[in-house]
């Protein structure tokens, strides 16, 4: 068996964390467990630590890209989610992959800028 050097090895990220990942605040992620049930991180301790699998990051990547990239209000948000959850799914992740591509070619065209 070969081992996978791109698998990410942390299982659990902070609410910190997962904040910082997509540029939000902390509370907009608690308020987003209440309005989406199944947004459920995992809590630890008698503080109710929050604790994101990358599974419950994967739900907060769709509702961030419904509601923060596309525009959309929550409710039609979770409508979205609700009545065709595959669809949301891979739009979510054709604009990530376009995003990705579109700071790589600004990327290869400040290093073509620098070079002339």
């Amino acid at each position: 068996m070969a081992l996978n050097l791109n698998k990410n090895l942390k299982l659990y990220y902070s609410i910190k964390e997962v904040a910082e990942m997509f540029g939000l605040n902390e509370s907009t992620l608690r308020y987003w467990e209440q309005e989406f049930p199944y947004l459920k991180p995992k809590t630890k301790g008698p503080s109710n630590v929050r604790q994101y699998a990358e599974k419950d990051i994967e739900q907060i990547r769709l509702i961030h890209n419904l509601v923060k990239v596309r525009g959309f209000k929550l409710a039609a948000a979770k409508k979205i989610i609700n009545n065709n959850r595959d669809g949301a799914d891979k739009t979510a992740e054709i604009i990530n992959r376009l995003t990705e591509v579109k700071e790589q070619l600004q990327a290869l065209k400040k290093q073509l800028d620098f070079l002339q």
